[in-house]
């Protein structure tokens, strides 16, 4: 029987990182190309200076228009969908037989929203926090209990 080769991705809103283990009490490994960044855009580059503005038919008034999304939380949403699309390549590439989500709640709801249903059956566990600043050895001490860690 092979082992399996399970990845935990541990992701917030703009970066990601995928590592695997080698299984219980091994060393959590960087996997190549498995560095992601989202885009860090100022609000200035994304939105326009001014809120639009409307004209009433029967007023000669002009109201300001609220914009109907947030373009920072469009963005974090996008970069979910970029980590599903490599979670999904990477499947089909046989590259991991288990998943493991480390990510903030609402980073984690994205990624459920974004993952297919086929990498969504490789996920054994999900942890709802953010260490993506955790350095790797002491990762491990966070993911204790989750199976093959």
């Amino acid at each position: 029987m092979k082992p399996h080769r399970t990845w935990i991705l541990v992701a917030d809103a703009a970066r990601a990182r995928i590592l695997e283990s080698g299984g219980p009490g091994q060393a959590l490994q960087e996997v190549k190309g498995g560095q992601f960044h989202g885009d860090h855009a100022p609000t200035h580059e994304i939105m326009s200076d001014r809120t639009g503005r409307s004209q009433r038919s029967t007023s000669p008034t002009r109201s300001a228009i609220e914009a109907r999304s947030d373009p920072h939380r469009e963005l974090k949403r996008q970069f979910a969908h970029s980590l599903a699309d490599a979670m999904a390549d990477a499947l089909k590439q046989q590259s991991y037989d288990r998943l493991v989500i480390v990510a903030p709640p609402v980073t984690l709801g994205d990624l459920r929203a974004a993952l297919s249903e086929q990498v969504l059956a490789k996920v054994v566990a999900e942890v709802a926090k953010d260490l993506t600043k955790t350095p790797d050895a002491q990762l491990a001490g966070h993911l204790k209990g989750v199976p093959g860690i």
